[in-house]
Order: structure tokens, then sequence, then C-alpha cells
């Protein structure tokens, strides 16, 4: 792959997870007490013109 594919590609990656930590974190602050609780996330990532549709699921626990 090219060094302007591996360029995109790396600044993309680090957009959605600064965004998305930032995000998580926000709902976090919103949400009051979560000490003890778990929080199902998903993420979906599709890619206009490819045939991708990529789907992670995972679990964020509260503070404690």
């Amino acid at each position: 792959m090219s060094d302007d594919f591996n360029m995109s590609m790396r600044k993309f990656l680090k957009q959605v997870g600064v965004t998305s930590q930032q995000a998580i974190e926000e709902g976090l602050r919103n949400a009051g007490d979560t000490s003890g609780k778990e929080f199902k996330a998903k993420v979906v990532l599709t890619v206009e013109g490819l045939d991708v549709d990529h789907v992670v699921t995972g679990t964020i626990k509260g503070e404690d």
C-alpha cells in the first residue's frame, strides 16, 4: 500500500479513537454514578464504495 494510503488510514483511525473516547467520557460524566455498572458498546464501520461493514462490540466498565 502507498504512503498516502497509510497516512490517510492512520489519520482516520486516530480521529475515530480520540473522538470516540471523548464521547464515552462525556457520556459517563453525564450519567452520574456509574460505580459497578457495565455498559455494552458497539461500533459499526461502513466504507462507501467498498464492501466493508465491520462491527466491534465490547463492554465499558463504569468508574469504581
